[in-house]
């Protein structure tokens, strides 16, 4: 991390971790880290709450690739993204100490609306009825029309995003280091007149996904962007593909993906 020493916090203003956030200043000024106001300028970005807050310090800096972002929690627990406890200084510590640190890398999705309007996805890309009305979507897989589906909507999700509203769904738990993406159905309707695959599928990194949305008055759908909101109406096509964007995170020891599934659920 010798290299590295430019370092922004990104935080979502919560009173209750402000005075928390002064001690990690005076952290990184005693091993000579450079904090920084503009991130633009760090070559560190550390989210300072939860899995939340780190995708959106991921999402607020765009995705920087020439960046390492890590994660500390205020809840007292690690999870997926947060690799550090705010109360456990003497782990970052020891990171900040080690002049070569490992790197892990989490793949990330490219999503686009319409042929217009695109952005990036740590977690997941959902779309959903924004009606009480089933949603019809036809399904195709690169040019082969898969499926025509109906039911409340779809969930395509990365490897480290399947154990977040993928999971929630039964859709599985897949390991990061596989370039790929997880599709997964909210609700389908399955009846002898209308048939869908009615379990999650997993697509190569090499694929494309194509949703077009059929236009039956269900034209303004909810679409979520990890964990914002997207608004965009008459939406007729949506594009999701494995991104060449990956999201640089330090690698710990006795902290890989796997252990932290299990933390997690088991």
């Amino acid at each position: 991390m010798s290299n590295r020493r430019n370092i922004y916090f990104f935080t979502l203003q919560e009173e209750n971790i402000q005075a928390n956030v002064e001690n990690l200043y005076e952290l990184a000024e005693r091993y000579d880290f450079n904090i920084v106001k503009n991130p633009d300028q760090a070559n560190i970005i550390v989210s300072v709450g939860d899995d939340g807050a780190f995708l959106q310090a991921v999402r607020k800096t765009d995705f920087r690739q020439d960046a390492l972002y890590t994660g500390i929690s205020t809840s007292g627990t690690l999870s997926m993204y947060c690799d550090f406890d705010i109360d456990d200084t003497l782990k970052m510590v020891e990171a900040m100490k080690k002049e070569q640190i490992e790197v892990r890398k989490y793949p990330t999705i490219e999503v686009t609306v319409d042929n217009q309007t695109s952005f990036h996805c740590l977690n997941e890309f959902s779309i959903r009825s924004g009606i009480i009305k089933t949603f019809v979507i036809d399904v195709f897989i690169d040019k082969l029309h898969f499926e025509t589906f109906r039911g409340d909507g779809m969930i395509i999700a990365t490897p480290t995003g399947s154990t977040a509203y993928n999971k929630s769904v039964n859709g599985s738990v897949v390991d990061p280091m596989l370039p790929c993406l997880q599709v997964s159905e909210l609700a389908s309707l399955n009846n002898n007149q209308y048939r869908t695959l009615g379990s999650s599928f997993i697509l190569s990194g090499n694929r494309k996904l194509i949703l077009e949305v059929v236009q039956d008055g269900n034209n303004y759908p909810s679409m979520g962007m990890d964990n914002e909101a997207l608004g965009i109406q008459h939406v007729k096509k949506v594009e999701v593909q494995l991104s060449d964007k990956v999201i640089k995170t330090v690698k710990l020891k006795d902290n890989s993906f796997w252990e932290k599934v299990k933390r997690s659920f088991l």
